[in-house]
């Protein structure tokens, strides 16, 4: 039976991220997701830019995840915190990250599941609402919200959830009036309610974490024991030179200091793109 079997979990959102994680969580581990939703998160950080995130993507989580328990009252708490950057391997192209935060005070465990991948995020800065009209339509609205600001991308006259195309034009006349060269800022509007596709992603942080949750550390059997590093080094299949795949990963207890180092699984051997000898 789960550790938290019976159990409420407090996760503090006011942006409906219960919707994807409750139904991930609750009946795999026997715990009710007690949804804290009386306290603003924005204060924590804003999308657009008009609060900026005080520390680093986990430091905010913890943040979230400290506040919903002491609302709650509750030893365990749940938060989420996503970050959009360029990706990490050419940095051209924008990046997701959906970090989904577990921290449990009876057990003293702290455990992430991580979900990422290609970001669906953008901007315009125009005068001609035939443009904008392309780009709501290149960026899926009006499923994924809008948000319009006047002159430039911190203007703080900001109007955000713009999700059907009445109010859309409404917003960017008046922005388009107020803006002295008549410019107005188009982007996505990043929080969780407002995109769908962000929202799958915060479902698959979900679906990380489960699995993690679900791994016991052998030495004290508390959750999370997982991979923590990676190290490269597997051989080349070409020419047998260690390659930049994995060929060892270290698993650590978040409870514990017992760790392990363990061969990866997959096969003996490395492609030749993976090698730096062969494919310099």
């Amino acid at each position: 039976m789960s550790p938290w079997h019976g159990q409420r979990v407090a996760l503090l959102t006011q942006h409906g991220k219960e919707r994807v994680i409750a139904p991930v969580l609750s009946p795999a581990l026997g715990c009710t997701v007690h949804h804290v939703g009386h306290i603003d998160t924005d204060a924590l950080g804003t999308f657009t830019r008009e609060v900026a995130r005080p520390g680093s993507q986990l430091e905010a989580a913890r943040t979230k995840a400290r506040l919903g328990m002491s609302a709650a009252g509750l030893a365990v708490g749940l938060a989420s915190e996503g970050s959009f950057g360029p990706d990490p391997i050419t940095g051209l192209f924008p990046w997701n990250v959906e970090m989904l935060l577990w921290l449990d005070d009876r057990l003293g465990i702290e455990v992430v599941g991580i979900a990422q991948g290609p970001a669906h995020s953008g901007h315009l800065l125009s005068d001609d609402w035939a443009r904008v009209e392309q780009f709501a339509r290149d960026h899926s609205f009006p499923s994924h919200h809008l948000v319009v600001r006047p002159h430039h991308e911190d203007d703080p006259r900001v109007t955000k959830g713009l999700s059907d195309w009445p109010a859309l034009r409404m917003a960017f006349d008046r922005c388009a009036q107020l803006a002295p060269d008549g410019q107005v800022f188009v982007e996505l509007d990043l929080r969780a309610f407002a995109h769908p596709t962000r929202m799958t992603r915060i479902g698959e942080a979900a679906r990380d974490l489960l699995q993690r949750l679900q791994s016991t550390c052998p030495a004290c059997q508390r959750p999370g024991y997982w991979i923590t590093t990676r190290t490269p080094g597997l051989p080349c299949r070409a020419c047998l030179a260690p390659s930049t795949q994995a060929l060892s990963e270290t698993w650590a207890c978040p409870g514990c200091s017992h760790t392990e180092t363990r061969p990866c699984r997959g096969p003996a051997l490395a492609s030749p793109q993976h090698c730096t000898r062969c494919n310099p």
